[in-house]
């Protein structure tokens, strides 16, 4: 979640074999399997009052699905209209309030950010030293969000966007898995429940919604040709917010609208994780594993801070520094009893510092830690 965004464009992606198990199957029969086991595991999570179990299970069902060979991907089409969707999401949860709230505790939350992206700076120089990966694949794989535009921009620098994609997406499940899970444990039952309760066909105005998904159409097209990193992403969630602070447009989501998005998302980030992928960094992934922890762990104590001095509950706080996508954690705070606004500050806040200051920061690293490694980035295939 995390913005990370246009997994379609990722570059060496290998494919799997088309003799591999699922793989065999006609892509039409691939498809009805994902879609039909994706809706009742989604169902299944959904009872047990999972938080964001609209993402969650299509991601894991894709997960399953990529890595037993399957072949079919989510057209780029949908998923930058899932990204599209999610940001018009974002951009009509955004209020006054919130920028109120940045303006005031500004320093604590760039003091925040800064000490994540750090820490992730300096997992990737011990990655990067210790050459679990080569070259500075470790460097740009520990970046902590903008999953996607990190994965495009480290190949115009000479990393092996394979493996950086391969960190940057393993990263992703993880903390959508913990952060779900926390959500789970930490919210009382009847809380969850009631947040968890959806009214999938409400009435609503067709009006308003037909306005919405002409908004979320042109920003998607927008985006795309205003070559921002994560553009269809970005581009909504700053318009919206705009329109939607000043009052000219009423954003209508329904929840069935939402959840097909969700679950687009979900399959985009399941279905990367193919057999040659997993195969390619296997020999890494223990330390990769660690790496992963480590930042999740510091991200939490990070979130005792804003206990501390701001206040703000446990789990608000929490997922506000979770180090995953924009997208996903927007999608479990949405489905949580959490205050939505501040977690958007925080990791709204983090996604422009990694967009901004992610790659000269790791070209600084490379630099200083280039006596280090063997020689230029050289992909492993």
């Amino acid at each position: 979640m995390s913005s990370d965004s246009d997994l379609s464009d990722l570059p060496n992606t290998p494919q799997p074999a088309p003799n591999e198990r699922i793989g065999r199957l006609p892509k039409s029969l691939q498809w009805l399997l994902m879609v039909t086991v994706s809706l009742g595991f989604s169902v299944l999570l959904h009872e047990f009052h999972v938080p964001a179990a609209l993402l969650l299970g299509p991601m894991i069902i894709g997960i399953i699905m990529g890595t037993n060979g399957a072949t079919i991907a989510t057209p780029k089409p949908i998923y930058l209209g899932a990204q599209s969707v999610l940001g018009v999401m974002i951009g009509g949860s955004m209020s006054i309030g919130i920028l109120t709230s940045f303006t005031h505790d500004w320093p604590l939350i760039l003091g925040v950010t800064a000490l994540t992206m750090i820490a992730s700076s300096l997992l990737g120089w011990i990655l990067c030293v210790r050459q679990v990966l080569p070259g500075t694949a470790g460097i740009w794989g520990s970046s902590p969000g903008a999953a996607s535009a990190m994965v495009i921009m480290a190949e115009a620098f000479g990393a092996d966007a394979r493996l950086v994609a391969f960190m940057q997406y393993v990263r992703v499940v993880i903390v959508v898995a913990v952060a779900s899970s926390i959500a789970n444990l930490w919210v009382d039952p009847e809380l969850a429940a009631a947040a968890g309760t959806y009214d999938w066909f409400p009435a609503i105005d067709y009006g308003q919604f037909a306005i919405t998904l002409a908004l979320v159409v042109g920003l998607c097209v927008a985006g795309i040709y205003s070559r921002l990193p994560s553009g269809p992403l970005l581009l909504p969630i700053i318009i919206t917010t705009i329109l939607h602070i000043n009052e000219w447009v009423d954003i209508v989501l329904p929840e069935w609208f939402l959840g097909l998005a969700y679950a687009a998302i979900g399959w985009a980030v399941g279905l990367k994780f193919t057999p040659a992928v997993i195969r390619h960094a296997a020999y890494a992934l223990p330390k990769i594993l660690l790496s992963i922890t480590v930042l999740i762990a510091f991200c939490a104590s990070i979130s005792v801070l804003l206990v501390l001095f701001m206040d703000v509950d446990p789990l608000t706080a929490y997922l506000a520094t979770s180090p995953g996508g924009l997208d996903s954690v927007a999608i479990i705070a949405a489905s949580t009893n959490v205050d939505l606004s501040f977690i958007l500050v925080l990791q709204a806040t983090r996604f422009f510092m990694v967009l901004a200051l992610g790659p000269p920061l790791a070209r600084l690293i490379a630099r200083r830690t280039a006596k280090f490694t063997p020689g230029p980035d050289v992909p492993l295939s």
